[in-house]
């Protein structure tokens, strides 16, 4: 297996716009490295290989007509630059099977995200696996198999946006889309060593859901550097006429690199609510103290303080149970489904009447409690997961029950900001020293992607985490032949 890594979002966009490459030798070269690894990483459910190649062709023939005529594609910021999108998004003439085993048939339409990325001239090369319903943090399952890490092909890249944040790390893609619904772009982010924004809720439409999983799943951006995901945030962003949450509209990219001023920034290591044991482990909690002392070094005052979650954890479940129900109750093969899958739909029609009304109604509560919060400090710094990525096959046999233990005991901190709809942006954090990597979260109150954009990009101008490159992965398989 052979990596020829793509370079960033931006410079990409910049040589095509000054005609240095052509979108379809780019659109090759990425379809090339995404076949080149495929049976190792397992990245891409679909690769659209002739409709990628067709949409260079077209995005070529309008570079050239604007370089002849000295004008300037600002209003399609990512034209024929090549990105891939998560398989829980609709992209005309593909299915969308959202991890689930079975054949689909083809949507007639883009969704909303898709349909804007298209608008900046993004080239669409594939759909990304991600596990079924994307209600785990690993990407595996009957329909696909295993998609794995980079950094290590013995361990997954997270989840649920594994397939995305492995393309994007391996440098298959300078940046890809992902959906977050308890930590789906954040956790593996954090465990493939990229930055990982999830927006506020309705910044990057859901449509044609007004509102996915009762709101607490968005789409968010992945990509190697601040500067990168805040350009595709700001390409995909915006709003269906019949989106029910429209948050007023931000440059988040005109963020990156300004100085934020001296913050109070909250170092929360404390695992919110949960109903069973979470325990933050030596070799992440290391890492992230390391980033509030570097923080503390920028000028910024640093200090511990855990914001008042509560019982979150009882509005989150019936959100998060009913709206797998409405997901199986539309699954055109319901027998094929995981049975951890058919039980999470089970539960969430019994919770899906008063309970889900009342988990509803509590948001308001918790964004005036939880937000008074703010009123003492800017920004908290929380570990983005307890533990490091887990093997390959970990958590895939396991019974639900043992599953969700498993999933709160790696993955406590990310949940909470689904459920306040607010912004959170994962950064690399370093490694264990098994050369894992590991993640911490910047989490900010409702409308905060500039703020929390300006200091990552502070750490990412000290760390310069965007240089450091996976080896390319051996398997046990490859090692062992």
């Amino acid at each position: 297996m052979t990596l020829d890594r793509c370079e960033g979002l931006t410079e990409t966009a910049r040589a095509l716009a000054a005609g240095e490459v052509t979108s379809r030798a780019l659109v090759e070269r990425t379809l090339a490295r995404i076949e080149a690894t495929q049976s190792d990483l397992n990245a891409f459910r679909i690769v659209r290989t002739e409709a990628a190649l067709a949409e260079a062709d077209a995005a070529d023939r309008e570079l050239s007509a604007d370089r002849e005529a000295a004008s300037h594609s600002g209003h399609r910021p990512l034209l024929g630059v090549p990105v891939a999108v998560k398989d829980d998004m609709d992209v005309a003439g593909e299915p969308t099977a959202f991890g689930c085993c079975g054949e689909f048939p083809p949507v007639a339409e883009d969704g909303e995200a898709v349909r804007r990325l298209r608008a900046a001239g993004a080239v669409i090369v594939g759909k990304t696996n991600t596990c079924e319903f994307g209600q785990w943090p690993f990407t595996e399952g009957p329909a696909f198999g295993a998609t794995r890490n980079p950094w290590s092909t013995d361990h997954t890249p997270g989840g649920s946006s594994g397939g995305s944040a492995a393309a994007v790390a391996a440098g298959l893609v300078p940046a890809a889309l992902g959906s977050d619904g308890a930590g789906s772009v954040r956790i593996p982010a954090a465990w493939t060593h990229l930055v990982g924004i999830k927006p506020q809720r309705g910044r990057v439409s859901t449509w044609p859901r007004g509102e996915s999983f009762q709101g607490i799943t968005v789409n968010g951006t992945l990509a190697r550097s601040v500067a990168d995901a805040a350009l595709l945030l700001d390409a995909a962003s915006g709003n269906h006429a019949r989106d029910p949450h429209r948050p007023p509209a931000l440059d988040v990219s005109r963020a990156v690199g300004r100085d934020p001023g001296r913050l109070r920034i909250a170092l929360s290591l404390k695992p919110p609510f949960t109903a069973v044991p979470a325990r933050l482990l030596p070799e992440v909690r290391t890492r992230v103290v390391e980033l509030a002392e570097r923080l503390a070094a920028l000028g910024h005052c640093v200090e511990e303080a855990d914001p008042p979650y509560g019982q979150i954890g009882l509005t989150f479940v019936p959100r998060a149970t009913a709206g797998i129900a409405e997901r199986v109750g539309e699954a055109p093969f319901p027998a094929l489904l995981d049975r951890r899958t058919r039980d999470a739909a089970r539960l969430g029609r019994l919770l899906g009447g008063a309970p889900l009304r009342v988990a509803r109604r509590a948001e308001t509560v918790l964004h005036r409690r939880i937000g008074a919060f703010f009123t003492s400090y800017d920004v908290v710094l929380a570990p983005t997961t307890a533990a490091p990525p887990p093997r390959i096959g970990a958590l895939l046999e396991l019974s639900g029950f043992a599953t969700d233990r498993a999933m709160i005991a790696a993955c406590p901190y990310a949940w909470p900001w689904n459920v306040l709809g607010w912004p959170g942006v994962n950064v690399p954090a370093g490694f264990t020293p098994d050369g894992l990597p590991v993640g911490a979260q910047l989490l900010g109150p409702a409308n905060s992607e500039p703020l929390l954009v300006q200091v990552a990009a502070q750490l990412e101008a000290e760390l310069r985490w965007a240089e450091k490159w996976p080896s390319p992965p051996v398997t046990a398989r490859s090692a062992a032949a």
